[in-house]
C-alpha cells in the first residue's frame, strides 16, 4: 500500500518536472581547470540520480556480508533456542540421554552456551555419567569464566546429591574463597559439616551462618545445639565445662539436650554435690525426664536425703518412668531392696 502511494507520487512528480524541462531544457556549463563540460539540465539531473543510485548500490554491496552474517546469526540463534527448548522438554520427561544431546548441540550454536552446558551437565548427572557431567561443567567455566561461582555451586550440588562429600567439601571451600558469605554456598557448607559431624568447623562457621537469611532459624538452632552439646560432652574439667556452658545463649540454656549434657558433664568431672543441688533446683520449674535420670545417677554424700527428695516428686509424677527408675536406683544405694522392686 505504502509502496504504491510512493510510486504514484513519483510518477506525478516526474510528469510535472518533465513538463517544465521539455519546455525549456536549460543549459549547464562546467569549467574546471581548462576542461569544459556542457549539458542540459535533464542530463545533469540524470547523472546526479545515477550517481546516487551507484552510491546506494555500493553501500548495499559493502554492508551485504555483515547483514548476511547477522541474518545467519539470528537463524542459528533461533535454531539453538529450539534445540534448547526441546532438550529441556526431553530432560523434564525423563529422556535424559536425548535431552543431553540436544542441549549439547544447542550449546555449539548458541551465543551464550553457559545455560546449555549447565543443563547438559544436569542431564548427564541424572544418567549417572559423572565423567560427562564434569566435562560439561569444565566447558561451562571455559566459556564463561565470570560464572565460576555458578559452575562451582552446581558442581557442589551434584556432588552432594551423589554422596561425594569430600569432593563437595573441597568445591564449597573453593567457592567460599572466591566469594565470601555467598548465602547458598554457606548454607550447603553448614549442612555438609553437620552431616560429616565436623563440629569444630561448623562452630567456626556458625557466626557467619547466623547472618544468612536462607537458613531457617530452627535449622540454625539445631546446628547450634549440636555444636554446643559436643563442646559440653568433651569438657574435661570444671573450667572447660564452665566455658562451654557460658557459650550457650540464654534462650538455649533451658534446652533439654544442653541441660542434660551440662549436668552429665558435672557428674563426669566429679561435681556430684553441685549437680545434685542444681538438678533439684532446675526440676522444680523444668521437669524433664533426662534430668530426672541424671538425678538418680548422682553420687550424693547423703543418699537418704536424696531418696526422700525423689519420693517427694512421686506425689506429682508417680507415673513418670524416668522418676521411677531414678527412685529404684536410689533405693538400691540405700539398700532398700524390696522398695527398689
Amino acid at each position: 500500500m505504502i509502496f504504491g502511494i510512493i510510486v504514484v507520487l513519483a510518477l506525478f512528480a516526474s510528469a510535472f518536472a518533465a513538463h517544465f524541462l521539455l519546455a525549456d531544457p536549460g543549459y549547464v556549463i562546467i569549467n574546471f581547470r581548462g576542461y569544459v563540460v556542457e549539458m542540459s539540465v535533464p542530463v545533469l539531473l540524470g547523472l546526479a540520480i545515477a550517481l546516487l543510485i551507484a552510491i546506494w548500490l555500493i553501500r548495499k554491496i559493502i554492508l551485504a556480508p555483515r547483514r548476511l552474517g547477522e541474518a545467519a546469526g539470528r537463524y542459528r540463534s533461533a535454531r539453538s533456542g529450539q534445540k534448547m527448548t526441546r532438550g529441556m522438554i526431553a530432560v523434564a520427561e525423563g529422556n535424559f540421554s536425548r535431552g543431553e544431546k540436544l542441549l549439547a548441540r544447542a550449546a555449539g550454536s548458541s551465543d551464550s552456551p553457559l545455560f546449555n552446558y549447565l543443563q547438559a551437565a544436569r542431564a548427564a548427572h541424572l544418567q549417572g555419567r559423572d565423567d560427562r557431567r564434569d566435562e560439561w561443567l569444565r566447558l561451562a567455566y571455559k566459556d564463561t569464566p565470570e560464572a565460576a561461582n555458578a559452575v562451582l555451586l552446581t558442581q557442589a550440588e551434584f556432588q552432594l546429591d551423589r554422596g561425594q562429600n569430600e569432593q563437595a567439601l573441597a568445591t564449597l571451600r573453593q567457592l567460599d574463597e572466591n566469594s565470601k558469605d555467598h548465602a547458598h554456598a554457606l548454607s550447603l557448607l553448614g549442612r555438609l559439616y553437620f552431616e560429616l559431624q565436623d563440629w569444630a568447623s561448623l562452630a567456626e562457621l556458625l557466626p557467619r551462618l547466623r547472618k544468612n537469611t536462607q537458613i531457617k532459624p530452627e535449622t540454625l538452632d539445631t546446628w547450634t545445639i549440636r555444636v554446643q552439646k559436643e563442646a559440653l560432652d568433651v569438657a574435661a574439667d570444671d573450667a572447660a565445662l564452665a566455658q562451654a556452658w557460658k557459650q550457650v545463649s540464654r534462650p538455649l540454656k533451658s534446652n533439654a539436650t544442653l541441660l542434660e549434657a551440662y549436668y552429665a558433664g558435672l557428674l563426669r568431672i566429679g561435681e556430684h554435690e553441685r549437680a545434685e543441688k542444681e538438678l533439684a533446683s532446675v526440676l522444680k520449674s523444668n521437669w524433664q525426664g533426662p534430668l530426672v535420670r541424671l538425678f538418680g545417677l548422682v553420687q550424693s554424700s547423703d543418699t537418704s536425703k536424696q531418696l526422700k527428695r525423689a519420693e517427694g516428686w512421686l506425689k506429682n509424677h508417680g507415673d513418670d518412668p524416668d522418676l521411677l527408675l531414678a527412685a529404684a536406683r536410689l533405693c538400691l544405694k540405700n539398700e532398700l531392696w524390696g522398695k527398689a522392686r
